[in-house]
């Protein structure tokens, strides 16, 4: 239970994070948000304020954010066609009833001639036994009412396509760089609970029963050199080690300001990479509001480069489809997280955050990276490309996607349970 509701918890932050990315900035850009959706299928939960349904679906495998002009609007009406109009105070049609008509009984049904909804915002018909024909100027916020569900129209300069590149732009990237600014967040947290990696090579702790136990290393041991070679980081200490397996290994520590000389035997350990070495121990932590700081950002770095180094790695043939993992591969490691305490569930959802940045930049169609590649290309071009084109390329493109998760998942189930 504790890991069901930790996975629901995590992912709900992890897309809420992303799609209120793009919804912050498609307000700050007018566009007319329609919808803010956590989860999809059936609605669990919904309520509407300043014009966006906001709600919450059953599966909480992702979300979205529906911005008017971004899909066909729902409703066409075309001259000939009868409908119902109301108006505001101010005179200006402000519902048009599309059906049911006889249900609302103060309306005045017109048989449509002329109507632009999207730049004149008016409607020229005739009522109802008779020639003369009328024009009504109609409300920017008017909605339509069919089926008993009113749907706010959306006039051209709210929708999406009406907005410069660069708004159009910022409003797909701010997705995954929320993603980003996430995980920087998580780490920051991260580095002021349990503090941030020590500046110098210092043991933390020694594992009992360890080579580096059985070699005599100490808590608070500074290594200063390892085969004759000085070393700076904890990177150069990793790679000496793990390039070393049932080695020996030279090293020098400072303790109590003495040089103390120290061999020790790695361990060998299989791993991705093959057969590495490991002494047991950890490198010490310190709390430092200064260096807290690049150390979130740093992580951050990090992680990126080392999920993009292994999408690379897939393009090119070098790590193969059988290695990624789908929601139902994520839950099992998140099942194992959650077990080893806090502080790795949310060093994990710092990981995923990135991951998810990272995923929704790939130039794919009908992700962020392949909408905004479409942007780009119109801003080379100086014009848009065919808007049904592109549509078409998208839906492709998430079919295939689509395809991709069921693949994914299914090697998932068959690696864990068969």
């Amino acid at each position: 239970m504790n890991t069901i509701i930790a996975f629901i918890l995590m992912f709900g932050l992890l897309v809420f994070v992303h799609e209120f990315g793009h919804y912050i900035f498609a307000k700050r850009a007018g566009m007319l948000v329609r919808e803010f959706a956590i989860g999809f299928g059936p609605k669990i939960f919904s309520t509407t304020k300043n014009e966006t349904l906001y709600t919450i679906r059953l599966l909480p495998m992702g979300g979205y954010v529906r911005v008017a002009g971004d899909d066909p609007e729902i409703i066409d009406l075309k001259p000939g066609q009868h409908i119902g109009v109301t108006f505001n105070e101010v005179g200006k049609v402000n519902q048009i009833i599309v059906n049911n008509k006889d249900k609302h009984p103060d309306c005045l049904v017109l048989e449509i001639e002329n109507i632009d909804l999207d730049h004149k915002l008016v409607i020229e018909g005739y009522e109802a036994g008779e020639e003369r024909s009328y024009t009504f100027q109609v409300d920017n916020k008017a909605h339509f009412i069919m089926d008993e569900r009113a749907t706010q129209i959306a006039p051209y300069d709210r929708q999406f396509a009406s907005k410069s590149i660069g708004q159009r732009g910022m409003q797909l990237f701010a997705g995954p760089m929320m993603n980003f600014l996430l995980s920087i967040v998580l780490f920051l947290i991260l580095g002021f609970i349990q503090g941030v990696p020590a500046d110098e090579i210092r043991i933390g702790s020694v594992v009992e029963n360890s080579p580096a136990e059985e070699a005599g290393f100490e808590a608070n041991d500074t290594v200063i050199e390892i085969n004759g070679q000085s070393v700076d980081d904890w990177s150069d200490f990793e790679s000496f080690v793990q390039s070393s397996p049932n080695q020996p290994v030279e090293m020098v520590v400072l303790r109590d300001g003495e040089e103390v000389p120290l061999e020790v035997i790695p361990a060998s350990i299989e791993s991705e990479q093959g057969e590495i070495g490991q002494v047991g121990v950890t490198l010490a932590l310190e709390k430092s509001l200064l260096r807290t700081i690049p150390y979130s950002l740093q992580e951050t770095y990090e992680w990126s480069t080392l999920i993009i180094s292994n999408l690379v790695k897939l393009i090119t043939g070098q790590f193969s489809i059988d290695m990624l993992s789908g929601p139902v591969g994520i839950y099992d490691a998140t099942d194992q997280v959650v077990q080893t305490g806090f502080l790795n569930f949310m060093m994990w959802t710092a990981i995923l955050s990135v991951n998810l940045g990272i995923m929704n930049l790939v130039p794919l169609p009908a992700l962020d990276g392949g909408r905004l590649l479409f942007v780009g290309i119109e801003a080379v071009r100086g014009k848009p490309i065919d808007p049904q084109k592109e549509g078409i390329v998208h839906f492709v493109g998430f079919a295939l996607l689509f395809l991709l998760m069921i693949v994914v998942t299914w090697n998932d189930i068959q690696r864990l349970f068969l």
